[in-house]
This record gives C-alpha cells, sequence and structure tokens, in this order.
C-alpha cells in the first residue's frame, strides 16, 4: 500500500510539473515567444502588445486572487477551472483575425496559470503532509522551464505556423489537467487543518503584517523581470537577429528554468530570502546583459539562461517564504505573492512597451534591471524580517 501511495504521490508532482508547463510555458508566458509573428498578422504594435500584456497580468492576478480565497478548500475545482481557462484561450488566440479577439482570448488564457498554482501547492502540500514538501512544491514550480522549452521547439519546428502553436497548448492543457485530477488522490474525511480551522478563507491579521515586505519585493522584482519576459525576442528580432536564433534563445531560457528540477536538492537548505536574492541579482545581470548586447549570440543566450534559472528560483522562494511564514496557508499565501509578482509585470509590461521605441533597449532593459536589484536588496533591509506565524 505505501508503495502504491507512493507511486500516485510522484504521478500528482509529475503531472502537476506537466500543467505548470501548460499553462505557463506553453500559454502565459509563450505571449512573448510568439508576439513578433502575431504583432505582423494582427497590426499589433510594441505599446499595444505592452498593454496587452499587462491586462494579462491583471487577469492572472484576479485568478489567483480567486485561488486565495478557495484553494484551501476546492483546488480540484480551481484545477478544473484552470484547464478550461488555459486551454480555451488558446484556442481563442489560435482562431484571432484581428486584435479585437486576439486581446481579451490572450487575457483570458493568462488566467489559467493563476488557478493552477494555489492549486497545485495545496494539492502537493495535502498529499506529502506526512514528509517535507519543499522538494516536490519546487519541482512543480519549476515546470515553467521545460514548458518554455517546449514552446520555443514547436514554434521553431511550425514558425511561422503561430496559430497551430496555440492549438498544441491547448491540447497539452486539457491533457495535463485530467493527468493532474487522475493522479490527486482526495482525502476522505477533513483534513487537520480543516478541523482546527487553520484553513479559514481570510488568514489572521499577523499573516498580512509577516507577507508585507515580501509583498514589496515582488512587485519590485515582477517590473524587473517584464523586460525579457514580454520584449525579450521582439529586440532580439528588431536587433537583426534570425526567427530561428531568437526562438533558440527562448528554448535555452527555457532550459535554464528546467535546471531549477535538478539543483532544487541542493540549493534546499538555503533560505527563502537567500534564493530570492541570488534571483533577483541574477535576474538584473541577465537583463542588463541582453538589453546591452542583443547581437552578441553567446552572450545573449548565456543571459536568457541564466534568467530562466533565476526567475524560476526567485518564484520558488516566494512559496518557501509564504511557507515558512504559516504552512496551513501556504496555497493562500502564494496566491497573494504571485499576484504581487504579476501586478509588477503587469506595471513592467505596459511601462517598458511604452519607453522602449523612445529609449531604446539598452537603457530600459537596465532601467529595469536596477528595479530587479531593488526588489531584490528590499528583502535584506532593516524591518524586513518577520517571524513565522503560530498556529
Amino acid at each position: 500500500m505505501k508503495r502504491s501511495f507512493s507511486f500516485w504521490r510522484w504521478g500528482l508532482v509529475a503531472s502537476g510539473v506537466a500543467l505548470i508547463a501548460a499553462t505557463y510555458g506553453l500559454v502565459r508566458l509563450a505571449f512573448g515567444l510568439h508576439l513578433p509573428d502575431m504583432s505582423a498578422d494582427l497590426g499589433v504594435d510594441t505599446a499595444a502588445a505592452g498593454l496587452v500584456s499587462a491586462a494579462g497580468s491583471i487577469v492572472y492576478a484576479l485568478a489567483a486572487c480567486v485561488g486565495f480565497l478557495t484553494a484551501e478548500r476546492h483546488p480540484r475545482v480551481l484545477v478544473v477551472a484552470a484547464t478550461l481557462t488555459a486551454s480555451g484561450g488558446a484556442v481563442g488566440i489560435a482562431a484571432a483575425t484581428d486584435a479585437a479577439v486576439f486581446a481579451p482570448a490572450a487575457a483570458i488564457a493568462s488566467a489559467g496559470a493563476g488557478l493552477a498554482s494555489p492549486a497545485l501547492v495545496r494539492l502537493v502540500a495535502r498529499s506529502f503532509a506526512d514528509r517535507a514538501s519543499s522538494t516536490p512544491q519546487a519541482v512543480v514550480n519549476a515546470g515553467t522551464g521545460p514548458g518554455l522549452v517546449i514552446a520555443g521547439a514547436i514554434a521553431l519546428a511550425l514558425t511561422p505556423d503561430w496559430r497551430l502553436c496555440w492549438l498544441i497548448a491547448a491540447g497539452a492543457t486539457a491533457v495535463a489537467g485530467i493527468a493532474v485530477l487522475a493522479a490527486d488522490r482526495p482525502p476522505r474525511g477533513p483534513s487537520e487543518d480543516e478541523r482546527t480551522g487553520r484553513a479559514a478563507l481570510v488568514p489572521p491579521r499577523a499573516w498580512w503584517a509577516a507577507h508585507r515586505p515580501a509583498i514589496a519585493a515582488s512587485v519590485l522584482l515582477g517590473i524587473g523581470a517584464a523586460a525579457i519576459w514580454n520584449y525579450g525576442r521582439t529586440i532580439l528580432v528588431d536587433a537583426g537577429g534570425a526567427p530561428t536564433q531568437s526562438v533558440l534563445a527562448w528554448i535555452v531560457l527555457g532550459c535554464g528554468g528546467a535546471a531549477v528540477i535538478v539543483t532544487s536538492r541542493p540549493v534546499a537548505g538555503l533560505q527563502p530570502r537567500a534564493l530570492w536574492l541570488v534571483g533577483a541579482v541574477l535576474i538584473a545581470g541577465a537583463t542588463l546583459a541582453l538589453g546591452a548586447a542583443p547581437t552578441r549570440t553567446v552572450l545573449a543566450l548565456g543571459a536568457c539562461a541564466v534568467f530562466g534559472w533565476a526567475y524560476v528560483t526567485a518564484s520558488g522562494a516566494l512559496i518557501g517564504w509564504t511557507t515558512q511564514i504559516d504552512a496551513g496557508h501556504a496555497a493562500a499565501g502564494t496566491a497573494l505573492l504571485f499576484v504581487t509578482f504579476m501586478v509588477g509585470q503587469a506595471i513592467g509590461a505596459a511601462a517598458l512597451g511604452a519607453l522602449l521605441p523612445v529609449a531604446g533597449p539598452a537603457i530600459v532593459f537596465a532601467a529595469a534591471a536596477a528595479i530587479a536589484v531593488a526588489g531584490g536588496a528590499s528583502l535584506t533591509a532593516p524591518g524586513s524580517r518577520r517571524e513565522v506565524v503560530d498556529a
């Protein structure tokens, strides 16, 4: 029985990786990958693309708020909703013939990732309730990397047919969502958290106070990270790079994110604050390098690889941070911090998209790098440390 249970438990991890890979790598974050081709076909300029991306981040944030309120008690319902919104939005993007259809479809597709993350944090936490869940949580969260690799490989094989890429993403999301539901083994009775009241919809005031430093830091780093996510491939293309080369850069970025799966155990001993600082500094360095020298292929590829690892590591640090504060509300905390992270990216997408045509990539990416460093450093400032909330 133990062996059978272990099989299903790690089956949940594998299917969770697949769902994160689909909702993030193939759908939400693939916006930047396909943006040059979509913009050319649909007549969407850089500033408008920034607004569409910002709208997607806002919808992601709203979806994560729903996850914040419901993940502790209804994670499986969230998985269904994540699957439907991500796959349905992807189909809408594939069918779009103008910006009027494209924009809302892209926004709806972004909701899937916002719903999936808190749901999977809760499912993994209750599945690994008898042992530490930090490693499986990190592995599931790192699904973004493989998703980006797969998205890039599909784009490379099908370029310039971006519509078929989105249809494939829709199908993969549906399969992954079904796999998660099949692998999950819901408890037969109420959990310990539910019996003791720790799974309340709204956490206590001390919980909110403990999260304030991480909220501010996540907004700042989100702004800084928006440069590469939204405009990384665009500036490579604008600098004269071949479409194949820019897609390869995206694949390398995904490989960097996937490497977190391999490094999850070696870095497990580091505190979330330390991981966050490392991730922020590397995100800043990669952003600065790509903006300064988009024509230098080796440097650009290296920057993308570093950025991929750093971004996934930083987002995983947020999960570790909120779990340390209150493990009983880890799903709610993940939703909260991912919301603020994406709010930062929404601000960054709109602001950087407006500035790029005026100031150019070197200056804009340097400004984004500086903001990313500020996001990392803010957690080392006096008064940023908060203790664990009592159960």
